[in-house]
């Protein structure tokens, strides 16, 4: 039986201390600290950035820097499924835009933006590597090609 007076323990926090202590005395730690953070809570959230900052003694403006130069790292959650829309050069002779077009149409949202929903996250890349099946998109890394604009929907209808 617990009393009130017990501290509640985080199982994230005790994750990211664990991660801030395997590369703490690394030279350079602060990048795969803030990959690790970012497994473990799916982004960076303030305070995570904040603790990061006091763990390893790092400025909190630097930190910030960092992971807003970096495409990889996210200040924001992201929605249950992650669309990655290829704009590549197979993509984009193949109708890519027309494609990214129509999912902005029925998502209402643009690049880097998340349904209010928190269902679909969309990302525009260069390259997915499936240039034979232009255009193409993934979801949750589940490739999808050889799209029309009038596929989207039905390709969307199959993720919750």
């Amino acid at each position: 039986m617990s009393t009130a007076c017990e501290e509640l323990v985080d199982p994230k926090q005790i994750q990211l201390d664990e991660i801030i202590e395997k590369y703490r005395h690394e030279n350079g730690p602060l990048i795969p600290i803030l990959q690790g953070a970012q497994g473990v809570y799916g982004y960076l959230p303030a305070h995570v950035l904040k603790h990061i900052s006091k763990a390893i003694r790092i400025p909190l403006a630097r930190i910030y820097g960092v992971v807003t130069f970096y495409a990889q790292f996210r200040l924001t959650p992201v929605g249950r499924n992650l669309i990655n829309v290829c704009l590549g050069t197979a993509c984009h002779v193949r109708g890519g835009a027309k494609v990214l077009e129509t999912i902005e149409k029925e998502l209402k949202i643009k690049d880097g933006a998340t349904t209010d929903d928190g269902r679909f996250t969309l990302e525009i890349v260069a390259c997915i590597g499936a240039c034979g099946l232009a255009p193409v998109i993934s979801i949750n890394n589940e490739v999808h090609g050889r799209l029309v604009p009038e596929s989207i929907a039905g390709i969307f209808a199959k993720y919750e």
